[in-house]
């Protein structure tokens, strides 16, 4: 494991990158927002994520970039929702809604670094009330190297019921950080049901078959076929910016995608994932890794998680921790250079 200075927050503190490897991935992390920087897949000398090349990016840039995302990962309705009978009222940060936890998420957060003999281990304390979330909620967030690939795994447990839903944010483009499009990557996601979402890009509770629409990456599709088509779930998301809920039960795959070199495969034991097309992104970024400036669409995201506002839904599984409880949940990437 390697250590080297990361930058300074705004108070003056430090920010860290830590690096591991073993003989086909190389792994960089930063306890600012437990976030990955780096993700080399040696055999082709790529490195597949988007980032910056010290803390400040992501502090005045990109903010969800690579990140630990928390307490409650993607949007609540109008900041609000109701657990045990009481209502609780999160910061409004995204149209109407709250999103990725609040105005400081775990993303923003300097986590505590642990070394681990098979990877690296962060923590943090989420206090009682912190973003309006009850509970002083204790979080474990590992990365693990894998022969060929990583592990990320989330854990936590309260001394309240309250609200826990994390994932992992990375953009992934896997042909580097200097790419200007992942348009061109095929995508195969193994989910006959997604997420329909209002103006505010809020998933609205309601599930539409995949079936006919530019939603159906069963058989496997390039990102950018229909990604400007004239449909509805498309113009409301600017593109993908959607749930999917993966057929099954338990830990199995998620997706694939494949780049010009390198092919990947995310596995995890949550319900679904979030795939955003990068539709925000507007390449005018400073200090990118390779000198990438990341303009719109050039990455993608598959972010592994509970159905966004599964709280204020029926029918869903909610993301409810309950006191004393403790709640893991692991994704896993894995790569094959083509």
């Amino acid at each position: 494991m390697k250590m080297k200075q990361f930058g300074k927050l705004h108070d003056g503190a430090d920010a860290h990158l830590y690096s591991i490897e073993n003989d086909r991935i190389r792994l960089d992390v930063t306890d600012y927002g437990a976030g990955v920087v780096a993700l080399v897949v040696k055999d082709a000398g790529i490195d597949v994520v988007q980032g910056f090349d010290s803390v400040d990016g992501y502090i005045s840039q990109v903010p969800y970039m690579g990140a630990s995302i928390g307490r409650v990962c993607n949007r609540i309705a109008k900041g609000t929702f109701r657990l045990n009978g009481t209502v609780y009222h999160t910061p409004v940060n995204n149209g109407p809604n709250t999103l990725h936890g609040g105005l400081s998420g775990f993303n923003a957060k300097l986590w505590t670094f642990t070394e681990r003999p098979d990877g690296l281990q962060f923590d943090y304390r989420s206090a009682d009330g912190e973003e309006g979330f009850p509970g002083s909620l204790d979080v474990k967030v590992t990365y693990e190297l894998l022969e060929d690939g990583i592990a990320f795994t989330y854990s936590g447990s309260s001394d309240q019921d309250t609200l826990f839903a994390m994932t992992n944010h990375m953009f992934f483009n896997l042909d580097g950080p200097r790419s200007l499009s992942a348009l061109h990557h095929k995508v195969a996601i193994p989910a006959s049901r997604y997420g329909h979402v209002d103006k505010d890009g809020l998933a609205t509770g309601e599930f539409r078959d995949v079936q006919g629409t530019p939603f159906d990456f069963r058989s496997g599709m390039e990102l950018g076929l229909h990604i400007s088509e004239d449909q509805e779930d498309l113009k409301l998301g600017s593109g993908y910016d959607h749930h999917f809920c993966v057929d099954g039960e338990g830990f199995r795959r998620m997706v694939s995608c494949e780049g010009s070199r390198i092919a990947m495969e995310i596995r995890s034991d949550l319900p679904g994932f979030q795939m955003y097309s990068a539709n925000f992104l507007d390449g005018t970024y400073a200090g990118g890794k390779e000198g990438g400036r990341f303009p719109r669409r050039s990455a993608v995201c598959f972010e592994t998680q509970y159905a966004p506002n599964a709280i204020n839904y029926d029918g869903q599984q909610k993301p409810i921790l309950k006191k004393g409880v403790v709640e893991t949940h692991r994704t896993e990437y894995l790569f094959k250079a083509r």
